[in-house]
């Protein structure tokens, strides 16, 4: 028994010191490829809806060649927003698998961001045009900020993006973040935003259909953040049936994507991809559709990264945890 055993506390200031971008994207195709090769594995998800009105779920899984173990535990209490909260709430536990000792306990709510655009920006990297230029973004929170602030560094040539907002209004808030990147401007048809973009993002609580399937156009590339729910969809029907899929993990996108919509929907995991185990190729009128439910082995790469860019900046805080 050791009764000098300490437990790290990173909490949000100290989680986002650590999340430089390329070294997000980094370890984000590093969980991609630890999953393809099967050197990572994912547990089974958890997420169920709560008596609250929120939506509560734990992702875990573990890098055994790395002694990497843990898992992250939150959701979404959308009742936070009554008193100016963030609804999505997250925390991450990393623990030593020899022992099953905790070793860092992080706040998730900004490893889960930083995650999830860095997964979308790999996807527009590896599957929409180059070329691309123009954008239509559904939401205005959040993980929309981040996917966009990503797929502006991503895209070399995108420049005018419309935004679909839930008010149907400007929220020049948003659009003042962004100005000095790109046109930007609330969409005023949602259709015709769709129509007349590369790319589409859809990053919102996954209640409805966005737009209508005869908007999508051949050539477009869709991220799909919001479903990641059972009963959840963003996208219309017909969409996916026209399209080239690709997902993180194909169980999960089965069960609580978009991909949940359609029976026996053949899809290929990213990782697959980017190990070259499945060649890809795009033709300029492929539709696209990356579709995201978030890897435990995602949240466990970069949370390994905050703890260990803590331990050598003595960010954090340590309590006893004797044993």
């Amino acid at each position: 028994m050791d009764a000098y055993a300490q437990l790290l506390l990173l909490d949000n200031e100290s989680v986002e010191f650590a999340l430089q971008t390329e070294d997000v994207l980094g370890a984000v195709r590093e969980a991609f490829v630890l999953h393809s090769q099967g050197a990572g594995r994912v547990f089974p998800v958890i997420r169920e809806k709560l008596h609250t009105g929120g939506v509560f779920g734990i992702k875990a899984g573990d890098v055994a060649g790395q002694n990497l173990l843990g898992f992250k535990a939150g959701g979404f209490w959308p009742s936070n927003r009554q008193t100016g909260s963030e609804p999505h709430q997250a925390t991450i536990l990393l623990i030593n698998p020899a022992t099953g000792r905790p070793q860092v306990i992080l706040d998730g709510n900004a490893i889960t961001t930083a995650r999830t655009g860095a997964a979308g920006a790999l996807g527009l990297k590896t599957f929409a045009r180059e070329d691309s230029e123009r954008l239509c973004l559904f939401g205005t929170g959040v993980q929309a900020h981040i996917q966009l602030t990503y797929a502006l560094s991503t895209l070399p040539n995108l420049h005018d993006v419309q935004y679909v907002s839930a008010s149907g209004e400007p929220e020049h808030g948003f659009e003042a973040q962004f100005r000095d990147r790109c046109t930007i401007r609330v969409a005023r048809d949602r259709n015709d935003a769709v129509a007349l973009s590369d790319v589409v993002i859809t990053a919102t609580p996954g209640r409805q259909q966005l737009f209508d399937s005869t908007a999508m156009q051949a050539g477009t590339h869709l991220t799909c953040v919001g479903a990641d729910t059972a009963g959840k969809r963003e996208l219309p029907p017909n969409v996916l049936e026209r399209a080239r899929v690709f997902v993180d993990d194909r169980q999960q996108a089965q069960s609580i994507g978009e991909c949940q919509w359609v029976s026996g929907i053949q899809c290929t995991e990213i990782g697959d991809v980017l190990v070259g185990k499945v060649p890809f190729q795009r033709e300029y009128s492929d539709i696209t559709v990356f579709d995201m439910t978030g890897l435990a082995l995602q949240d466990l790469t970069v949370a390994r990264l905050v703890y260990q860019s803590a331990i050598s900046s003595g960010k954090g805080r340590t309590v006893a945890w004797p044993w």
